[in-house]
């Protein structure tokens, strides 16, 4: 099982839903970077259950501890190690699928894979794990920072109720006021709605986030197979329940022709600037100092409260129940998550960046 990337910058994942624990490893950090506590346990409180009644009831307080790699207030250098105990568990909520297998879940396909599944929660392929991308996003998020580079994700979409406004005419300082994470108030609360009608007919939905990233350099980005916008896919692809990613004019640039879409360069006071964007920041795989801004499309969480057919692992024909406690839409959950893998995805480029030119 892969539960590490990054190339200088890395991260190792650890744990389950219902395990004791979850945690990170981040190895490659440089010394020096300013370890803010408050900052890495706000990302995770915005990504945390229970945070209204359109998300998870699950309770858990997400609070991390610090096993190794800091030392007043800085890091060393060394690895560095965060845990987050499990608070919250409920395993007996999953027994009645222990030999079932839940439809559009991973338990058929872990169990064909390794022979064996940890049923309670989804064990590794719970997003529950996602909480320790989180940690480690939010210290890669403090060295981006230092160099001048800001990442920000909202929710722009939910079924079909879409923010038909360019993210450069929100305010995103306004992300986080409301429940859904959308910055236009009217959209978020159409959408909180929605959310919640579908959470009471023991549905789910799903829709999109739009992610920005501001100040990255012209220069990052390792072609041929480690091109920046390839890496930010693969980055938000391994994330539950992702389905889709496009970055720049994505699929709607396709119906443009070339004379539409090409961006020209200009200058301005002795900087290479372009008149559009069309490009999303990157051209060749590499970032040509523009806005980076991005896609990602989720899919409906699969857990519902309905009855579904499905099989055992004997094959035979059984009734899957929805119980337990579950997002009737991740989207809210995932805009911090987003936010993490770009900045981890970022930070390791800015540090290969620096390794491959004096």
């Amino acid at each position: 099982m892969s539960s590490t990337y990054g190339k200088i910058f890395k991260i190792s994942t650890f744990g389950e839903s219902h395990g004791k624990a979850i945690g990170v490893v981040i190895d490659g950090c440089p010394a020096g970077v300013d370890f803010d506590e408050e900052e890495i346990q706000h990302e995770l409180d915005r990504r945390k259950p229970g945070q209204s009644r359109i998300t998870t009831q699950r309770k858990e307080s997400d609070s991390f501890q610090v096993l190794s790699g800091v030392f007043e207030g800085k890091t060393t250098g060394t690895p560095v190690a965060l845990v987050i105990y499990n608070e919250d568990q409920r395993s007996k909520d999953y027994g009645h699928i222990a030999d079932k297998y839940r439809p559009s879940h991973a338990d058929y396909t872990y169990t064909e894979k390794y022979g064996i599944r940890d049923y309670r929660g989804g064990g590794r392929s719970s997003a529950r794990e996602t909480a320790a991308r989180v940690a480690a996003g939010a210290l890669a998020k403090r060295m981006l920072q230092g160099a001048g580079v800001e990442i920000c994700s909202y929710v722009s979409q939910v079924g079909r109720l879409k923010l038909d406004k360019n993210y450069t005419e929100l305010d995103l300082a306004r992300i986080d006021d409301n429940a859904v994470r959308c910055p236009d108030e009217a959209t978020a609360q159409k959408m909180f709605d929605y959310i919640d009608e579908v959470r009471k007919a023991g549905d789910s939905v799903g829709g999109v986030i739009t992610g920005v990233i501001r100040g990255v350099p012209a220069g990052w980005g390792e072609p041929v197979f480690d091109k920046l916008h390839a890496e930010l896919g693969k980055a938000m692809l391994s994330i539950n329940a992702v389905k889709g990613f496009e970055y720049g004019s994505g699929f709607e640039g396709t119906a443009l022709l070339g004379s539409q879409h090409n961006d020209e360069f200009y200058t301005e006071a002795g900087k290479v600037l372009t008149r559009t964007n069309h490009s999303g920041g990157i051209q060749g795989g590499i970032s040509n100092g523009q806005d980076i801004y991005f896609k990602v499309a989720f899919k409906p969480t699969a857990t519902i409260m309905r009855d579904q057919e499905s099989v055992n692992e004997a094959g035979e024909p059984v009734i899957v129940s929805g119980k337990g406690r579950h997002d009737p839409c991740v989207l809210p959950r995932a805009v911090p998550i987003v936010d993490a893998m770009a900045a981890l995805v970022l930070a390791d480029f800015m540090l290969r960046a620096r390794s491959g030119r004096l």
